[in-house]
């Protein structure tokens, strides 16, 4: 069994916490965790919080203001390291600034007066996101999103800015065009032919701001994924098959303990896996692939979770300890009594830079889902899924991210208000 050390401040009484309150506390303790310094961690808190604006101040005795597709639990705010072998692991913040806007409009429309504040503060150009407004913020949008936002927390109070966008907006069937269209419009006009055939496109992302190699990301939807598509999806990325199949049967638990497969071909029935297809400037080849496996769906709690992040990170050189103290930072509950805390494990591979393994962790705001007490170890078998208790008219899909979507199996209010 793998011990939860104990969280280094305690909860407050339940339902005098605010939203603000609960992920700004997150994220000091986090920032502490990876090494950031006091300042640097206040400055982003900020910008958070400032994103977030009324919202933060609402009660966590009153349920989520909307059923952002963002979590698990409908928190607009996601954590995740991403590691290396040869740095100290990265810190990075996933906010949906127009959470409180049950319409899909006015939620882009606030997301886009966020990125505008911060590339005010920043000093960056919003040309790319501008370009494609029509695409993506459309007045009447659908979806289950419109606009996120992610800051990679950077010692010396610059972030590198990422943005996520719906290829849904305008309605699913004009997905596909809308990608080739934003593509087009970058100067991508081969790229749309380089992606993968697709089950659906969640998520079309812009790196803003201060990055060494700016990319453009499409999201691809795999359901019923095996490690043969899985290595099959990579295979342009330069990345060793072997590695992407060790990764796919360690995060979701079809590597028995002889390491040797069965007959049968375990594919991932219950949530789907994405992969995500990175370009840079001047490069119509894909420059980045990363497969993401929803782990919280083929794990019974959150401590097999980090055993199978411990075990991976371990085998790729990576020091697991940061993401356990992370874990600390987040939650007073055992790992035990809840799954969903890792709600994503990642393997990411860009041209010319190390792998790097990225978890992602809920923040649980509100609810932590109860432990999944049946679920398949090889042959994946299908979640029973029931209806969300949210339900203000928005459409779900399978999320990644940063990825989270259709409410599963049951839940329980054991959520730490820390």
């Amino acid at each position: 069994m793998t011990p939860l050390p104990e969280a280094g401040i305690p909860a407050d009484e339940p339902g005098k916490a605010t939203l603000g309150e609960h992920v700004l506390g997150q994220l000091q303790r986090l920032g502490a965790a990876v090494g950031l310094n006091e300042a640097d961690t206040a400055l982003y808190g900020q910008v958070l919080l400032d994103s977030l604006a009324d919202s933060a101040r609402r009660p966590l005795s009153l349920p989520p203001a909307s059923p952002s597709f963002l979590s698990d639990d409908h928190t607009p705010v996601e954590f995740s390291l991403a590691c290396t072998a040869d740095a100290a692991p990265a810190l990075r913040v996933l906010v949906e600034p127009g959470w409180a806007h049950e319409d899909m409009g006015a939620s882009g429309r606030a997301g886009l007066e966020a990125i505008h504040a911060m590339a005010a503060r920043w000093n960056f150009s919003t040309d790319q996101l501008d370009a494609l407004h029509d695409l993506f913020l459309p007045t009447t949008a659908e979806g289950p999103l419109s606009l996120w936002y992610a800051l990679d927390l950077r010692a010396g109070g610059v972030p590198g800015v990422k943005v996520y966008l719906n290829p849904a907006a305008a309605g699913p069937e004009h997905a596909a065009h809308t990608v080739q269209e934003a593509l087009r419009r970058l100067g991508y006009d081969k790229a749309f032919a380089q992606l993968p055939p697709a089950a659906g496109y969640p998520f079309f992302a812009l790196d803003l701001g201060s990055w060494e190699s700016p990319r453009v990301k499409v999201y691809v939807k795999h359901p019923r994924m095996s490690a043969d598509d899985a290595c099959a999806l990579g295979h342009a990325s330069g990345a060793a098959a072997a590695d992407i199949r060790h990764f796919f049967h360690a995060a979701a638990g079809t590597l028995p303990p002889s390491g040797e497969l069965g007959d049968g071909t375990p594919r991932l029935l219950r949530r789907s896996a994405l992969t995500c297809h990175s370009f840079t400037e001047g490069d119509s080849d894909p420059s980045g692939f990363t497969l993401h496996i929803p782990v919280r769906d083929y794990v019974r709690d959150d401590e097999e979770a980090l055993d199978r992040a411990t075990a991976l990170l371990t085998r790729s050189g990576m020091d697991p300890a940061v993401l356990r103290r992370s874990l600390r930072a987040l939650t007073q509950r055992q790992l035990t009594d809840g799954v969903g805390q890792i709600a994503y494990l990642a393997l990411v591979y860009e041209r010319n830079r190390q792998p790097r393994i990225t978890a992602y962790l809920s923040s649980e705001a509100y609810l932590t889902r109860a432990p999944t007490e049946q679920y398949a170890q090889v042959g994946l078998l299908a979640a029973q899924r029931t209806q969300s208790a949210l339900n203000s008219g928005r459409k779900t899909a399978d999320h990644a991210i940063p990825h989270t979507a259709p409410k599963e199996v049951s839940w329980s209010r054991t959520a730490s208000k820390l």
